[in-house]
């Protein structure tokens, strides 16, 4: 019997460990997101100090939101999603996987995507895995998708400016 590699709150890479996975990225996407509805179909959210992260709502219906959520870079090519995932979360279920994960730089099909290609579970695994681990990056440095959330960051930019005019004058 061989024992698989554990990681701090998920379990080995199996199908149940790849189930607890997608709940837990939900919990997070429902931290990072408390109301779907409420939420336009394109926002940004910015923090002092980090990236402007960038979220599209692709789909929208009663029991399923399909969402891309990116940061966005530019190039002398040009601007550019990194990464790109395209995730669908199942508000019944209460989970949510990766469907896609972006293209690379000068690739045209996307080097993950559930509905063009059989994917293994280990390539399942590690592609939600990803999206905890970054899930819980962007939550560590405030981000968040909600009228209180962009109010109390526009009030905080605010504060954070207010000194440095007050040293201009």
């Amino acid at each position: 019997m061989t024992r698989q590699a554990m990681h701090a709150g998920v379990r080995a890479r199996d199908l149940p460990g790849l189930m607890e996975l997608y709940e837990l990225n939900y919990i997070q996407l429902r931290r990072l997101v408390p109301d779907f509805g409420a939420l336009p179909a394109q926002a940004v959210s910015q923090v002092a100090g980090a990236l402007p992260l960038y979220l599209d709502i692709v789909e929208r219906s009663p029991y399923t939101t399909t969402l891309r959520l990116t940061y966005r870079f530019s190039d002398e090519l040009g601007e550019f999603p990194a990464p790109d995932l395209l995730l669908r979360l199942y508000h019944d279920a209460q989970v949510a996987e990766v469907i896609s994960r972006g293209r690379r730089r000068g690739r045209r099909a996307a080097e993950y995507d559930r509905f063009h290609t059989r994917h293994s579970l280990q390539e399942k695994w590690e592609a939600n895995r990803f999206l905890h681990k970054w899930l819980g990056y962007c939550l560590r440095q405030g981000h968040g998708f909600s009228p209180a959330h962009n109010e109390l960051s526009n009030a905080i930019q605010l504060v954070a400016d207010e000194p440095l005019a007050d040293a201009e004058s």
